[in-house]
């Protein structure tokens, strides 16, 4: 028996997020069903996050446990040939047998992308959020300064999350412009459920004058998600790294 640490890349748009779930296709089960037909069994599947519905990601790890023989090289071939256009394996090597893709990573660096133009661009609609109104990246990235540092985020997350502990350390936060194109980058130990979404929709609250640019720690100190801006839409949200 080996633990294998897979890692893949997809586009989140067709799928309800990455875990298993009772009322739609997900990532995981996709991925479980092209590893049953190259293995003759299912084995479990453990992600390095649960990302939502519509999310993508271009780096996603993953770890699983199989008795295969299969050169490494051979394994990632077959593997990718049997997962449908929007996933793509990326790599599949062979860890520790107390590895935890989950447990093990030390950080994650997530990107949102906004389009910020009056003109629709069908290329870009499923991998971004369309805003007209002109923002600016300046005051945004004032009050993403403010989030830096070791905090609790509960005012940057959603009721629904199943973590006890709050308190996460952000060690990058950051928005930049080119054109019409806004990308929101942001580094942490760790993430609560909706929190890049949260933080973004917050950052545009600020561009539009509803949040003060250094509204950032009362927002945390408050611990009142209703200070908080909107919850971006998910499908400019990317996973871009897992630190290990």
């Amino acid at each position: 028996m080996k633990r294998m640490l897979l890692t893949i890349s997809y586009d989140g748009t067709a799928y309800h997020g990455w875990q298993v779930q009772p009322n739609g296709i997900t990532v995981q089960e996709t991925v479980q069903n092209a590893l049953f037909e190259l293995m003759g069994v299912r084995p479990a599947l453990t992600g390095c996050s649960r990302t939502d519905a519509g999310v993508h990601a271009r780096k996603f790890c993953c770890h699983f446990d199989c008795d295969e023989k299969f050169p490494e090289k051979a394994f990632l071939r077959g593997l990718d040939s049997l997962l449908p256009s929007d996933i793509a394996v990326r790599d599949c090597v062979e860890v520790q047998s107390d590895f935890h893709a989950r447990y093990n990573a030390k950080g994650k660096t997530y990107c949102y992308y906004i389009l910020n133009s009056r003109r629709r661009d069908p290329f870009a609609a499923r991998y971004s959020w369309k805003i007209e109104q002109e923002l600016d990246a300046d005051k945004m990235n004032t009050f993403c300064g403010g989030l830096v540092g070791t905090h609790d985020f509960t005012a940057f997350s959603s009721a629904g999350r199943s973590a006890e502990d709050t308190v996460r350390t952000v060690k990058e936060c950051t928005v930049s412009r080119s054109g019409e194109n806004i990308i929101l980058r942001i580094t942490a130990d760790g993430f609560l459920y909706n929190m890049v979404r949260i933080i973004t929709g917050t950052a545009a609250a600020v561009s539009f004058g509803k949040i003060l640019p250094d509204a950032a720690h009362d927002i945390i100190d408050s611990k009142n998600r209703a200070l908080a801006g909107d919850t971006a839409p998910p499908q400019g949200l990317f996973l871009e790294e897992i630190y290990y």
